[in-house]
């Protein structure tokens, strides 16, 4: 686990999936701290998909291939290759295992580097291959509710950089969504109300660009942290029916699959596209405001 702070905020980040594992400002943890019981993890990365394909199963030139959700590189080990006071940057390739599983040639690398309040999250997906490759990447980071007091309902606010005409879709069924059917998203006074039931149907999944910049306010509506992205794709989440401690926003270039989605992985929803020896670049930021 590296360290790296400045006079406002400390930040750890895990070699394993090169995780962002705890955000320290104001004397206080901003991070979800991965309780088990709840959901054992606190920022991953999700590549090379983002959310389930359906029945765990996507096809390249016809031949099948087996994904669980959000693909593999959550659940491996980076090599640390750039460490300053300010920045720290994790490496990953592939190799055999890789691609009995995804059947491109990649190298991935994630990098946190923090000025002031702001984490700038870092992403580069370079294809070191001599084919086209197809992939997504996305974020899950989970922040604690602020004052969070499980005996009240309430959980505060979300705002957003434009409050007018916001729609979402949903997930349907086995992981995936129904993007046919889209539901305004109802805002009060330019702001989303949050309570214990507001995700009862799973994550609110925002397309096509519809906001660049997602603020959590405090009960008393008061901004307690933002993340900026370009991301054309942004869930919001926190589990169904767990009165959980967290919410979720995460900026996605990728989603799920549309339910019963049996195409090309070339053709999927929101499918990221790189040419040989091309490199991708994405990431957000994350800032804290109180």
């Amino acid at each position: 686990m590296k360290t790296i702070s400045n006079s406002q905020l400390s930040i750890r980040v895990s070699p394993h999936g090169a995780e962002l594992c705890s955000i320290l400002a104001n004397n206080k943890e901003y991070l979800w701290q991965a309780d088990p019981a709840f959901w054992k993890r606190h920022s991953p990365v999700l590549f090379p998909i983002v959310g389930s394909v359906w029945d765990n199963e996507y096809r390249v030139d016809g031949t099948v291939y087996s994904l669980g959700q959000h693909g593999f590189a959550r659940d491996m080990e980076f090599t640390l290759v750039g460490e300053s006071t300010e920045e720290v940057r994790y490496r990953l390739e592939s190799n055999a295992e890789t691609l009995k599983k995804y059947p491109f040639a990649f190298c991935l690398e994630i990098g946190y580097r923090i000025q002031g309040k702001q984490i700038e999250v870092i992403w580069e997906v370079t294809n070191t291959g001599n084919k086209e490759m197809h992939f997504q990447i996305g974020a899950h980071p989970a922040f604690y509710w602020p004052d969070f007091d499980e005996a009240i309902p309430n959980r505060g606010f979300f705002g957003f950089d434009r409050n007018d005409g916001l729609s979402y879709i949903l997930i349907s069924e086995k992981g995936c969504a129904d993007p046919s059917t889209e539901y305004a998203m109802e805002l009060t006074d330019g702001l989303l109300p949050l309570d214990t039931h507001t995700f009862d149907k799973d994550a609110f999944i925002l397309e096509n660009e519809q906001v660049r910049k997602v603020t959590l306010y405090t009960k008393e509506k008061k901004p307690y942290l933002s993340l900026h992205f370009t991301a054309p794709v942004v869930g919001l989440w926190s589990p169904p029916a767990k009165n959980a401690p967290f919410v979720c926003i995460e900026p996605w270039y990728g989603r799920c699959d549309r339910a019963h989605y049996t195409g090309e992985y070339k053709d999927k929803d929101w499918m990221q596209h790189l040419a040989a020896g091309n490199t991708f670049k994405g990431g957000y930021t994350i800032e804290i405001n109180d």
